[in-house]
């Protein structure tokens, strides 16, 4: 096989995980049903745009959908309610508010809530990726060697091998989505 079916071969696998056809996928992308069957078919003639879009759609790192090997999440992604400013941006990796794909799987959230009167969570290191989202309050995360404060809104997206903590930095409950992957 070439690059071309390779890649045209990446794109339809992750439209079926994702649970679309073509049809749906096209009218998404507002694309002719045979214009979009034929890119599917050998990848050849695909415009960049529509493999950012379906990148973006799936929240799937381009370079992933490009070359077959996943990016690397090296640190973390901090992103503040309604900026979309990133802080210590991390290269080739992106993500979706609330849940990302991972391993070929959709993860879902888990709601987490810490009380003021809680003690700080002892630092921990695991595998995979964690996803942090704050519903309401106040939340400290300790990571590594820093401290965040995020307040409703904020997300921070990090390698969880580093050693990380969270808990309540404000005088009512802090109310967080975590996402922790396999």
């Amino acid at each position: 096989m070439n690059e071309f079916v390779e890649l045209a071969q990446r794109i339809s696998l992750l439209r079926e995980d994702c649970g679309y056809t073509q049809e749906e996928l096209a009218k998404e992308l507002e694309l002719d049903i045979d214009v979009y069957r034929a890119y599917e078919e050998n990848g050849k003639d695909i415009p960049i745009s529509v493999i950012y879009a379906i990148a973006n759609k799936f929240g799937v790192d381009f370079t992933e959908i490009m070359t077959g090997t996943k990016a690397k999440l090296d640190t973390y992604h901090i992103v503040k309610a309604g900026q979309g400013r990133v802080v210590d941006r991390y290269p080739g990796y992106s993500y979706q508010d609330l849940a990302f794909r991972y391993a070929g799987k959709i993860m879902q959230p888990l709601l987490v809530t810490l009380d003021p009167t809680d003690e700080p969570a002892a630092l921990v290191n695991h595998n995979g990726q964690e996803f942090n989202y704050v519903v309401s309050g106040k939340m400290e995360l300790c990571f590594d060697d820093q401290s965040f404060i995020l307040e409703a809104g904020d997300s921070i997206y990090f390698n969880p091998t580093y050693k990380h903590g969270q808990r309540c930095a404000g005088e009512k409950p802090v109310v967080f989505l975590t996402v922790i992957s396999e």
